[in-house]
């Protein structure tokens, strides 16, 4: 699963420290999101989606290997 998040952070001019307290995450896992080595849970994609304001389908999308 691929996923827009540091474009979205970079668009906001956020830290990566800055979205993981506003989702409740670590800035680990957001580093882990960003970097493909963790897929969310629905609730954590939908916090996200909901912070950036945009739908969950704007932001993660599916691969084909998916």
């Amino acid at each position: 699963m691929k996923n827009s998040i540091r474009v979205e952070r970079a668009v906001k001019n956020i830290t990566q420290q800055d979205l993981a307290v506003a989702v409740g995450v670590s800035r680990q896992t957001i580093n882990s999101l960003e970097t493909n080595r963790y897929i969310p849970s629905t609730i954590l994609a939908l916090k996200i989606a909901r912070y950036f304001e945009k739908r969950v389908e704007d932001i993660f999308t599916l691969e084909d290997e998916d």
